[in-house]
């Protein structure tokens, strides 16, 4: 007999009606939560959804701005814009970005510094952004490019503006060029104000004015398919293009200078007095800035950096030389305002200087001396042993407060980046680099030698004090700003450092007139570029020694190596009565400041005060060479 179970129906439709009240619930809380869900991507998240889906189908195309022209005094470009076809990528729009390069490399060359740079902004720029893989596409490149175009997703070929430098090295250590923004400048731009850009003021005016003349950046919306092509512009904001510059520097005498040092290694600045514009800018060598624009070859950066004769050093700033007898222009000063030193008594110069108890000869560069001199005499004849006794007899640390007001030892302030302060010494000065002080030292100091340096710059800019009756002025390549669009002009005031406090400005007119002297009489340093000149000039010849010469030895030119040969400095202002130009000439190994460089400050006088450009006639013998 079977046991069949009899079915509790009652308790399975209690047990189903349980299932079904919990899967309801269930059912009822997941639809509660998507309603939920959607109700706050549908009300809330609303905003944050639509632009993301904005973003999908519109895309902002940073538009760069067309960077500001430099152009000298009277309207010469000497840094423009010109157009070239460019290489870019959106990334986002790569599906291979390996496979990608490799297929054009095949159309364009494409050299390591291009790929590295480009690696660089896969890593630092938004990958909706375009950038830039190779620059300057000849025609034939681009045209490869534009037929195999349709076919590259993510590739699109650009004409941009590129920098360009027409006159080539001219004023380069002044203009200094822009390039490519490497990782330590990208840590602290500003992204924003970059974007779309990889160029960036490295050196010179173009470092010191980067952000006027930059310019702001604009964009364009466009709306884009599912493949990334444009459809359609939405919305553009144009750029605003970068202040132009114009610069107090005169092309024709920055060029004439250049010509005027030739081969040789030196600098030439030239400035006027009553307002420290700087006139001309040369240091030799020069070298093509061009190059550096979009990356220089490495070959050809290590060939500038192995030249012997240091091309990429700007001698101006950073030249660090021993002034030589041109210090004798300030001390000449300095023997009239001091005390401690009767200026007014007649010295006598043997050839030779001994401190008391001390048996070192300090030679005279005349070897016979001069004779009996007084001041006058020793600054035109440029006597050695009347200011050997003038330092010795007033001490170093009165030399050196009297030079201070002067710009030696300090940053002429001129508005260009990584300038020099050459050495104003001092018993301190030398303390704190644990080194004693010595008594000769502060006679060597009188004639510009031993520790005491200075730049270029700062000689121009000391012998303009002088120039502009005990007033120095800051030294300044720019002259105006010039809105591009308004072509409204904006001048900078001039900057006035304080007044050389002097106890008798009397003083200045004597000494003037024995810098005139320099150049105007017969026994003058600098007879030779004064002797037919419809000007006065005022001025100071400085023969700077580099290899120093034992006692008893004679220095003897054509024996030593031309790189240790003495250097010809050369400072000056004309016309005396009125001012319109002052020069420092430094020659490297050039010899005599009398001989090398004095005629190239008399080429730029012409030209400032006469207008000439042509070379002064052969100058006559002087009885002294210094």
């Amino acid at each position: 007999m079977l046991n069949i179970p009899i079915k509790d129906y009652f308790r399975e439709t209690k047990l189903f009606n349980a299932r079904l009240t919990v899967a309801a619930a269930v059912a009822g809380a997941l639809i509660l939560l998507l309603a939920v869900r959607l109700a706050y991507l549908q009300v809330v998240a609303h905003k944050h959804y639509a632009t993301l889906s904005q973003a999908n189908r519109i895309r902002p195309i940073p538009i760069p701005p067309v960077r500001g022209l430099i152009l000298d005094r009277n309207g010469v470009v000497l840094a423009q814009n010109f157009p070239v076809y460019t290489l870019e990528i959106v990334p986002e729009q790569v599906d291979d970005m390996d496979t990608l390069i490799e297929e054009l490399g095949g159309l364009v060359t494409l050299g390591e510094a291009d790929l590295k740079a480009f690696r660089r902004l896969l890593r630092e720029r938004p990958r909706f952004e375009q950038l830039t893989l190779r620059t300057n596409l000849s025609e034939v490149e681009a045209a490869r490019v534009a037929v195999r175009r349709p076919y590259l997703n993510g590739v699109e070929l650009q004409a941009r503006l590129q920098r360009h430098y027409p006159l080539g090295g001219l004023a380069v250590h002044a203009l200094g060029y822009v390039g490519r923004i490497n990782e330590s400048e990208m840590e602290r731009i500003d992204k924003s104000a970059y974007r779309g850009m990889r160029h960036i003021g490295k050196l010179g005016v173009e470092a010191t004015y980067e952000k006027l003349l930059l310019g702001d950046v604009g964009f364009e919306k466009v709306e884009i398919n599912a493949h990334g092509r444009t459809l359609r512009n939405i919305e553009r904001v144009a750029p605003v293009a970068g202040k132009n510059l114009t610069l107090n520097i005169d092309a024709k005498l920055q060029a004439l200078a250049e010509q005027a040092l030739g081969k040789r290694r030196g600098a030439v600045v030239a400035i006027e007095p009553r307002s420290g514009a700087v006139l001309a800018f040369a240091a030799t060598p020069t070298y093509d800035p061009n190059p550096f624009v979009n990356g220089i070859d490495p070959e050809a950066y290590r060939k500038l950096l192995d030249d012997p004769d240091k091309p990429l050093v700007n001698r101006i700033l950073n030249g660090q030389y021993s002034p030589g007898s041109t210090i004798k222009a300030f001390l000449g000063l300095a023997a009239l305002e001091l005390g401690g030193f009767d200026a007014d008594k007649p010295v006598t110069c043997p050839g030779w200087f001994t401190l008391p108890g001390d048996r070192h000869l300090f030679r005279d560069w005349k070897k016979t001396g001069h004779g009996v001199v007084t001041l006058h005499e020793a600054i035109v004849q440029s006597c050695d042993v009347y200011f050997y006794r003038f330092a010795a007899a007033v001490g170093i640390e009165a030399m050196k407060n009297f030079l201070a007001p002067f710009g030696f030892g300090a940053k002429t302030g001129v508005d260009l980046p990584g300038e020099s302060e050459g050495i104003l010494p001092s018993p301190e000065w030398k303390k704190a680099r644990g080194q004693p002080w010595y008594p000769g030292e502060t006679v060597m100091t009188g004639i510009g030698q031993g520790p005491i340096l200075a730049t270029p710059l700062q000689l121009a800019s000391a012998i303009s004090a002088i120039a502009n009756g005990g007033v120095r002025m800051k030294p300044r390549l720019l002259r105006s700003i010039v809105d591009a669009k308004s072509k409204v002009a904006r001048e900078p005031e001039p900057e006035t450092y304080p007044e050389l406090p002097l106890r008798d400005k009397h003083h200045l007119d004597e000494l003037i007139e024995h810098l005139t002297g320099v150049v105007h009489t017969n026994k003058g340093t600098a007879y030779g570029i004064g002797y037919n000149a419809p000007y006065k000039i005022a001025g100071k010849t400085g023969t700077a020694q580099v290899k120093g010469v034992a006692q008893g030895e004679s220095y003897v030119e054509k024996l030593v190596p031309e790189r240790l040969r003495d250097h010809a400095l050369f400072i000056s202002f004309a016309p005396v009565e009125a001012p319109q130009i002052a020069v420092a000439v430094v020659i490297e190994n050039g010899g005599h400041g009398s001989s090398a460089a004095a005629p190239v400050a008399r080429k730029l006088m012409d030209y400032v005060i006469l207008g000439k450009t042509t070379a002064p006639p052969q100058p006559a013998a002087s009885e002294n060479n210094e």
